[in-house]
């Protein structure tokens, strides 16, 4: 297995140094880089080209959404994890229209942002879970029978798969909320990438943001 590659950037030499023994404990994970303020997580970027950048958001001088968004146009094989004290959906919708790969919160387990890592690192998109679940409950709405995009037309079930799915809930966890199997989930999955043209979970979420649905009130 190809050893994931991470720098970490948080304006706290103390939390840097706790982020860094929670990740080179890892079998697969290693921290290659350390920088202080958003300028120092480009630098890191364009000099040490990591896999995974996981990027404070709350930063003297240039701030972490700055240089996560300027991260994911000038060096977008550098996936970015935003990490954040702040349950805040606009800072969400804003990294995840400008290609980051990840919004973990601080609050969390520790090992949501090991497994962030490994998904991003993966090509995947990862929404903290503690997130997810509220901004569902917020987002929740009645929903008409059939929703027309375009030529494509989702079920109302179909839509109800997109958004959690692009919430970051697995297989299971939707199988189990909606009450159907895993391999019925799969197949809700597959007859929305066929009619939307989507070919994975991360353009699943990129479709979500555009649509409105993760900064729904």
């Amino acid at each position: 297995m190809k050893e994931v590659r991470v720098v970490l950037a948080d304006d706290h030499e103390v939390v840097r140094s706790g982020l860094r023994s929670l990740v080179d404990d890892c079998i697969g994970l290693t921290v290659v880089g350390e920088a202080s303020d958003g300028k120092e997580a480009i630098e890191c970027a364009r000099k040490l080209e990591p896999d995974v950048l996981v990027m404070d958001l709350s930063m003297p001088g240039m701030d972490g959404a700055t240089a996560a968004e300027h991260i994911c146009r000038e060096f977008p094989a550098v996936k970015v994890i935003a990490l954040t004290a702040h349950d805040d959906r606009a800072h969400l919708t804003r990294l995840l229209q400008a290609g980051a790969s990840g919004y973990v919160l601080k609050q969390g387990a520790a090992d949501e942002l090991v497994k962030a890592i490994r998904m991003v690192a993966a090509g995947a998109t990862y929404v903290d879970p503690m997130l997810a679940g509220t901004m569902l409950k917020r987002s929740a709405r009645p929903l008409s029978t059939v929703h027309s995009f375009g030529e494509d037309t989702l079920s109302e079930r179909e839509e109800e798969v997109l958004r959690r799915v692009a919430w970051g809930e697995s297989n299971k966890e939707i199988a189990d909320v909606l009450g159907i199997s895993t391999k019925t989930v799969e197949t809700y999955k597959a007859r929305i990438t066929e009619k939307l043209g989507l070919r994975s979970r991360t353009d699943m979420v990129r479709y979500a943001v555009r649509r409105g649905w993760l900064s729904e009130s």
